[in-house]
């Protein structure tokens, strides 16, 4: 009997450790969250705008699709972005994003794959733990996995640059960003969007939704200088948002894994209070 009330001592002992653990990292993962938060609300206006600025002037020019990161072509070389983060313990979080990068190259780019001219390329370190292992048929890029521990518009214009390079070059046809929206702490949607070639505005009912706009110099040379900057805009928003969602879910699984800790905590304090009445009743029993 002592030999069991030590075990169940120890693993109470245990359990209060881990409980001091997962409250300390919820509440980094909480003041974490709140500057992330501040940083993606304050830019989601300004960069949805600027894209569906962009988006609407495209479809408002005739030959539009062959300005440079606006054409369409066949689909011979893919890239895809994938946004995970660097340290597990953040629930599905990077699960989900895997996912949805996986689901777009079994939908989209499978013959690209199986001709050996698909690129992955991996933001934070989970993402590239997974492809490394499992896509030993496709070029892993490892390059920036570390971008979160400088999270700077220069450094993530950096990737869009190349991205857009690889694109001009021809050695990409196709860019896809999978990355987490951030909505609250306690919901995330990891999701997948084309990052080239530029999407045009889709209206129905004719041309009532696209706006007129007066353009000096001409339409094509603003989009030649508005596309570069919106892409980089878009793919800071992207990991800004996952960074924020990162935080959130990590708060939320530490959250939810503190409650257990307790809930266990107590089941066992219970067990070692029976044990321990239990073994006194019979100390006295035996006198």
């Amino acid at each position: 009997m002592g030999a069991n009330l030590k075990e169940v001592r120890d693993r109470i002992s245990s359990v209060k450790s881990t409980q001091q653990i997962t409250k300390a990292m919820k509440m980094v993962s909480a003041a974490k969250l709140r500057r992330a938060t501040d940083a993606i609300v304050q830019m989601r206006p300004y960069a949805n705008k600027l894209n569906d600025m962009l988006k609407n002037i495209l479809s408002n020019i005739e030959g539009g699709a062959n300005t440079t990161f606006g054409q369409e072509r066949v689909v011979e070389s893919a890239a895809v972005v994938v946004v995970t983060s660097n340290r597990g313990l953040a629930g599905a979080f990077n699960t989900n994003v895997i996912k949805s990068a996986v689901a777009t190259i079994e939908e989209r780019f499978s013959k690209q794959r199986a001709a050996g001219k698909l690129t992955i390329i991996c933001i934070g370190k989970k993402g590239y733990e997974y492809f490394k292992k499992r896509y030993t048929d496709c070029t892993i890029v490892n390059d920036y996995v570390e971008i979160f521990s400088d999270l700077s518009f220069d450094n993530i214009a950096q990737v869009s640059q190349m991205l857009m390079d690889g694109f001009e070059a021809k050695e990409y046809d196709a860019v896809t960003v999978s990355y987490s929206r951030f909505k609250n702490a306690g919901m995330q949607f990891a999701e997948t969007h084309q990052f080239l070639p530029v999407e045009k505005l889709e209206t129905s009912g004719g041309s009532k939704h696209r706006a007129d706009y007066i353009f000096e110099p001409s339409k094509i040379e603003i989009v030649e200088q508005l596309i570069p900057k919106s892409l980089k805009t878009q793919l800071f928003k992207g990991i800004r948002d996952s960074f924020a969602s990162e935080h959130g879910a990590r708060m939320t699984a530490m959250h939810k894994a503190t409650d257990n800790a307790t809930e266990l905590r107590d089941q066992l304090k219970l067990t070692y209070n029976k044990a321990r009445q239990a073994a006194i009743t019979n100390e006295i029993l035996e006198i």
